[in-house]
Order: C-alpha cells, then sequence, then structure tokens
C-alpha cells in the first residue's frame, strides 16, 4: 500500500480539473468542442510527446473492430489519439481519480465519448475478465510499479489469444544512480526501474514473445535539445504537463535529459506478443 500512496501524492493534484480549464482558457480553447490534436501539448505524458505515441501505434495492427486498454492512462491523450486515428475503441484505467475526471471531461470536449472509457483501476487487479482486449497499450507507468511480473501476468490476463502489449518505457542505463527528481518520482524509493534485459525476462516469464524492441534514447536526447532550442520550458508554456505536476516539473524535465544524456537511463519502444 505505501508504494501506491507514494504514487497518488507524487500525482496528486488538488483541483486538477479547475487548473486545467484554466490553462485551456489561457490558450485560446474556448470552443465547447475541441480537436484532440489541440490537447496534445498537455496530455501527451511522456518523452517526445504526441510522436512517440504515434511511433507506438503504427507498430499494431488497429482497426475500427479493435478493443485496446490503456493502462495509466493520465489525463488520455493517447486513448484519443487511437480513438481519432483508428476508429477503435479504447479503455483507459489509472490509479489517480483526478486524472480519470480530467480525462473523461477533455472527451467530451473532443467528442470522443462514443469511443473512450475511462474508470479508477489498479493496474495490478485490473477489473476486466480474461481476454477482454486485443491490445494492451502502456507509456511511461512501468516505471511506478514494483511487481513487474506482476503487472505483465495481468495484462497477459486480460489479453486475447495473439493480443500484443505496446510499450513506451524508462529503463535503467549504465546503472549509476538517477538524478532525482524525475517526473515519475521525486526520490530513488518511488522509483522501479529494470535494465532492459530485466524487462525482457519478466515479460519472457509471464508468457510473452518480443515482436520488435527499439531503443529510443537519441531521439528523446534529441527531442529535449529540441525543446531547449525552441525555449519551450514547462513554465512558459500556457497548455503542458507543468498544468499537472506544478512547478516542480521543470526541474523534473530537466533531470530526465540529462539522465538520458549521461546513460544513466534509457528509452525502450517495444512490442510483445501473447503466446
Amino acid at each position: 500500500m505505501n508504494e501506491w500512496h507514494n504514487v497518488l501524492e507524487h500525482y496528486g493534484t488538488l483541483s486538477l480539473r479547475a487548473r486545467v480549464n484554466e490553462a485551456l482558457l489561457n490558450a485560446g480553447l474556448t470552443a465547447d468542442r475541441l480537436d484532440w490534436s489541440e490537447l496534445a501539448p498537455l496530455d501527451q505524458f511522456h518523452v517526445r510527446g504526441l510522436a512517440a505515441t504515434k511511433e507506438l501505434a503504427a507498430k499494431l495492427p488497429i482497426t475500427s473492430d479493435t478493443t485496446v486498454l490503456d493502462v495509466g492512462s493520465g489525463l488520455g491523450g493517447p486513448a484519443r489519439f487511437l480513438a481519432a486515428t483508428y476508429g477503435c475503441h479504447v479503455t483507459g484505467i489509472d490509479l489517480n481519480q483526478a486524472f480519470v475526471d480530467v480525462a473523461d471531461m477533455l472527451a467530451i470536449r473532443a467528442g470522443l465519448m462514443d469511443k473512450v472509457t475511462y474508470r479508477w483501476a489498479n493496474a495490478l487487479n485490473l477489473p476486466f475478465g480474461d481476454t477482454s482486449f486485443d491490445h494492451v497499450w502502456t507509456q511511461h507507468v512501468a516505471m511506478n510499479i514494483a511487481d513487474r511480473e506482476g503487472l505483465y501476468r495481468e495484462i497477459r490476463r486480460v489479453l486475447k489469444p495473439g493480443g500484443s502489449l505496446a510499450i513506451y518505457d524508462v529503463v535503467t542505463g549504465d546503472g549509476r544512480p538517477l538524478h532525482y527528481p524525475v517526473p515519475w518520482a521525486k526520490e530513488r524509493e518511488s522509483s522501479f526501474l529494470l535494465t532492459p534485459d530485466a524487462m525482457r525476462s519478466a515479460l519472457r516469464s509471464d508468457g510473452f514473445t518480443t515482436v520488435s524492441w527499439e531503443d529510443k534514447t537519441e531521439a528523446g536526447v534529441a527531442w529535449f535539445a529540441q525543446q531547449r532550442s525552441m525555449n519551450q520550458s514547462a513554465d512558459r508554456l500556457s497548455l503542458g504537463i507543468h498544468v499537472v505536476m506544478g512547478a516542480e516539473f521543470a526541474a523534473m524535465t530537466a533531470n530526465l535529459a540529462q539522465n538520458l544524456r549521461e546513460g544513466r537511463a534509457r528509452l525502450v519502444q517495444a512490442i510483445v506478443r501473447k503466446q
């Protein structure tokens, strides 16, 4: 329970709905109906943002009949992208009820409530029957979960035979400690990175075979450099992830960028399939 308490404390955001609405207003997004893409600066909570989401989606066979479970859906941006782009139905789950509430609000504004569903749930105890989904999707979530084999085992349970798990996560680099705080943890005790080999082993132990495995660290480093060159620091943007994470977010992202540059952390994009 202490692990989950730390996660909720880290992401817990008082009056998040009000802050998001204020940020949308300040960004000039006042229409009742918004395009999902207008929300991307706010709701793509991972390195490289929407570009990384598009790359991961391109690795999956998705049609309008596909069902996807987004584990750790946050404010719901990737789910809305998938639904709007492919016409599929996406269910997002998150441990933070405030995130779920805002995800619902944004889905209504984007006109996608018939394609996306968000609900509170624990990733280690998913409230779905066996073989419920064609694909499962997770981006920058597993770093907060100590029981990685338990996570992958539960994901495998809800996947249909031959279904895929799409992963975009931060992993351990050269073994040196990270600079903290980072976007998923203020201190080492709340961070549960695995080495790439340990991650592969956990997936294999839980009955997954690797379809593709790509290191995206260089792309992440280049993206952070581009952000700096454009002088778009989080505290200067009216619409960005700092709306969720607050004043510390600039330091968190700076540390993550440094960790990637120095090889202390790496980025992995993977597709694995249920055997």
